[in-house]
Parts: C-alpha cells; structure tokens; sequence
C-alpha cells in the first residue's frame, strides 16, 4: 500500500475525533480498552505521539482476511460455441482490511461515533481505501430503539453475517454475491436506520439512498429496507454461536425507487431506451444454533418492475440458500462448513431461465480470539446459456481471519 494512502488512513482517523483541546493522555484498563482519561484500574500509556479529542473514550480495531486463492475456470468454450472460459488464476491477496474507531462523546456509554475504512480491490485490481461506516449512533431514543445516521449499516447483511453465516472472509451472503448470486444489495449505505431490540423480537430498518456504499447515488428515488426477527426461543445469539443455543425466524426486504439507470430494447417496437427501475425485493430466514451445530436457509423473491411490455427487470428472479457448521473439539474451535447458493433469473415469456449455482465446502480452525484459518472449496455450476456462465469452475482458497 502506497505510503500515502496509509498516512491519509491516519489522518483521517484521528482526525475524526480531533479538537484544538489540548494534549492528551492514553490509559488502558486490564481489557486493553484505550481511554483519554484517568481512573481507578488504568494505567498510563507511555508514548510520544501527543493525542487531541474531547472524547472520553476512544475504542480501536481491526479486521484483516489475508489469503491465497487458486481459481482453476473450465477449459474450452461456454454453450453459445464462441464465448471462452476465463483462465486460471493463482493469487495471494488482502481480500478485505478493516480499521475502525468509536468516540463515545455522551453521558449515555452505548451511543457512540464510529468510523470505518475499507481497503479493497476496485475493479481494475488495485487497492482503494474508501469509507465502509461513518455514523453517529444514539442510543434509546425511543422504547428498546436507537438510531443510526450517516453512512450506517443496511437491516440485512450485518444480521446473517453475525448468526448465520460466519465466513464473509471466502464469500459474501446470498443477496450480495455477484458469481452465481443476484448481486442486489451491499452492506452499508447512506441514510438513517433504526434498531430495535427486545428479548423476543429484533428489528433494523430505515431510509437510504439506495445505490450503497460504493455506487454513485442517482438522486432519483430512496430506499426503504428493512429486517424483522423473531428469536422464537427467547435468545439474540450474535457472535454467541458456541455459547448458546437459539432459533430465529426473519423476515427482509427492501423497496427501492428507481434504483437502476438499464438501457433496454422495446421488445415491441425495437427501439432503444433507458429505463429507470425499482428494486424491490422480499426474503424469509431461519437459523438454528446449539454450540455444536448450525443450519441455516433462506429464500428470496426479487419482483419484475419493468414497465415495458414483454421485457424483465434487470434483477428480477428468485432463489435460495442453505448452509451449515459443526463444531468439534473443547472449545468448539473445529468446524466443517458447506454452503450450497442457487439463483435463477427472471427471462421474458417463453425464454429459459438457467439456474445459477455454487457450492462451498471447507474447515476452519478457531485458533483464539484473533485468528481464524479457513481452508475450502468453491464450486460455480452455473447453467448452459446463463450470462454467468464463464464464471464456471473451482476456487481453491486458504485464508488467515486477524482481528483485534
């Protein structure tokens, strides 16, 4: 990474929480958390690099997926005869790096500033740094219900990633995956979202730009997401996964005003055109999780909102998901995974609908609470005539998870 990209990354992050109030001070209390502060059980950080904030705690992490893949494509032509296989690639890579802080500037210890950048390749293959959070969180401000504003999480992603679906290291969830999935939503976006919570019943939901984090908005219209769950055995499991044992039925969607600029062919008349789609979309979930075990699986429907005759919205289509995991050894650090995606979308009347699919089967090794290998394989056994079809073959992958 270029030296300055990693100074702005700096920058930016103290920056964040700076104020012309003088220098500070660091303690640490006996959990490693970081204060400006002093009190009884912290101790004084010795350091030379003088700290300015007006906040009275400051939390930091990180979270890296380091990793090595081998992508070994089909050989030969795909089903139309002219279009080639992609070729094998072999690769070590920094697939996602995280660094976040929270400032906790309120009286209240669970509202909090929180941001976090994201370095993750682009398009072209290099390296970009670029926000992924930058929220103000409050907490309670109604019954069970606080809020997130500015550039704050979606209802969905962070939900399945956290009781579900623990692996975002070797693949994204069902909605955001782009080889064999739908590709219709990202995880974060700009907007304001709620979050309730009670001992029976969670939800997240709010207004949003649309486009997500990475996309340019359009300005045209604004998204309403949402997620209801209902933990039907009394227990939030998030991050609980080898603790405790819970069962949670959701409930997800959004519906997303002209969320996609297509160019489209009249299929009537032949004439070329631009036409401004929804996206609107629906799914059901459940999980169950005792320490040993998981099995989770879902189905989504993403409705057709062209407006032209005979033509289909460019992510109309429906499909489904179901993954598992069991745990072995004394902490439950052993576990086999196996994940199997399958997505079809929708054709004009008359045309086949090739099915897309992928399967995920792998190890990981909780090492302890800052190291996690994952060892797998994915499959993509995409139908003849999908227009994902080159994406057929193996992926051979090997990951190192490093959090702290």
């Amino acid at each position: 990474m270029k030296k300055i990209v990693l100074s702005a990354l700096a920058a930016l992050t103290l920056g964040s929480v700076a104020a012309n109030a003088g220098v500070t001070k660091l303690y640490q209390d006996e959990n490693g958390q970081v204060f400006t502060q002093p009190a009884e059980g912290r101790t004084l950080i010795k350091t030379d690099t003088p700290l300015f904030s007006h906040s009275d705690k400051l939390k930091f992490s990180a979270l890296t997926y380091i990793g090595y893949t081998y992508d070994d494509y089909d050989s030969g032509l795909t089903s139309d005869g002219v279009t080639p296989y992609k070729d094998d690639t072999s690769d070590f890579e920094i697939r996602r790096a995280y660094f976040q802080l929270k400032a906790y500037l309120l009286d209240d210890p669970k509202s909090y500033y929180r941001i976090t950048f994201d370095i993750s390749k682009d398009v072209t293959g290099d390296e970009k740094v670029r926000a992924k959070y930058a929220y103000l969180y409050l907490n309670d401000i109604f019954t069970h219900t606080g809020v997130e504003i500015g550039l704050a999480h979606r209802p969905w992603h962070d939900y399945e990633e956290h009781n579900a679906w623990f692996y975002r290291s070797i693949s994204k969830v069902l909605i955001e995956d782009k080889k064999s999935g739908p590709d219709l939503s990202n995880s974060a976006d700009f907007g304001v979202m709620f979050k309730t919570r009670t001992k029976y019943f969670d939800a997240d939901y709010g207004v949003f730009n649309g486009e997500g984090y990475h996309s340019v908005s359009n300005g045209n219209g604004m998204s309403f997401e949402w997620r209801t769950t209902a933990h039907l055995l009394g227990v939030n499991g998030k991050d609980k996964q080898t603790k405790l044992t819970y069962w949670d039925a959701s409930f997800f969607g959004q519906y997303n005003k002209a969320h996609k600029s297509v160019a489209v062919v009249n299929p009537i008349t032949g004439i070329p055109t631009t036409e401004e789609q929804d996206l609107i979309f629906g799914g059901l979930h459940t999980v169950y999780n005792m320490p040993s075990f998981l099995i989770a699986a879902q189905y989504v429907y993403s409705d057709n909102t062209s407006d032209i005759v005979d033509n289909v919205s460019a992510q109309a289509g429906e499909g489904y998901s179901v993954n598992g995991e069991f745990r072995m050894g004394n902490e439950k650090q052993y576990r086999i995974l196996a994940r199997y995606d399958s997505w079809t979308k929708e054709q004009p009347s008359g045309m086949p609908e090739p099915e897309d699919r992928s399967y995920i089967v792998g190890g990981a090794w909780h090492q302890n609470h800052n190291l996690e290998w994952v060892a797998n394989v994915i499959v993509t056994d995409n139908e003849a005539g999908s227009a994902k079809e080159i994406e057929n073959g193996t992926q051979y992958m090997l990951t190192a998870e490093v959090k702290f």
